[in-house]
């Protein structure tokens, strides 16, 4: 059975107190290195933001099937891939951000996990909200806030290798179908 390739969830756009967007989030605020001991999926997601000011309580606030929005350069740092699986665990849906660390961008497409770079999201304070529904259209990458009707600036396509690691379920499930 083939996975969706038009993802709808609300938003959550990480912003700071004053609501700019929080740029260089890296990996150690996301997950952080005292939980690295922990593997199974199903343990990550209290964890996720438990170092970054002010999204301590992500867990409680995010919903399954939510819609994570971030800044510029997210996911920096080490190759930690309990920061991609604490989300994934949490439910979360989708992730779009203005730029990703390359290691963090690779690690969520390896996993399956839609991850979309769309540069100027946060940076207009009025196209992405919290708890605005957004629609993620996966073959043309493109995003649509139903919640103001604005079309979303230009997403990077969702590439055909992109498609099949996440209807496959990971690179690895990917793999062991093509052999």
């Amino acid at each position: 059975m083939d996975k969706p390739t038009i993802l709808r969830g609300r938003t959550l756009a990480i912003r700071d107190a004053e609501g700019r967007p929080i740029d260089d989030i890296d990996t150690d605020m996301i997950f952080h290195n005292s939980h690295l001991h922990i593997t199974r999926l199903e343990e990550m997601g209290p964890h996720a933001f438990g170092n970054l000011p002010g999204w301590k309580d992500f867990p409680q606030r995010v919903q399954p099937g939510d819609i994570l929005v971030v800044g510029k350069n997210f996911g920096a740092g080490s190759s930690r891939q309990q920061a991609v699986d604490c989300f994934r665990a949490l439910g979360v849906a989708a992730i779009v951000g203005e730029s990703f660390g390359a290691i963090y961008k690779r690690n969520a497409i390896n996993s399956g996990w839609p991850l979309f770079i769309c540069p100027g999201i946060l940076s207009d304070s009025g196209l992405v909200n919290v708890g605005d529904e957004l629609e993620i259209d996966l073959n043309a990458a493109q995003i649509r806030n139903r919640t103001t009707g604005h079309e979303l600036p230009p997403c990077d396509t969702f590439s055909r290798v992109q498609m099949d690691i996440y209807q496959a379920g990971s690179l690895f499930a990917f793999a062991k179908a093509r052999s």
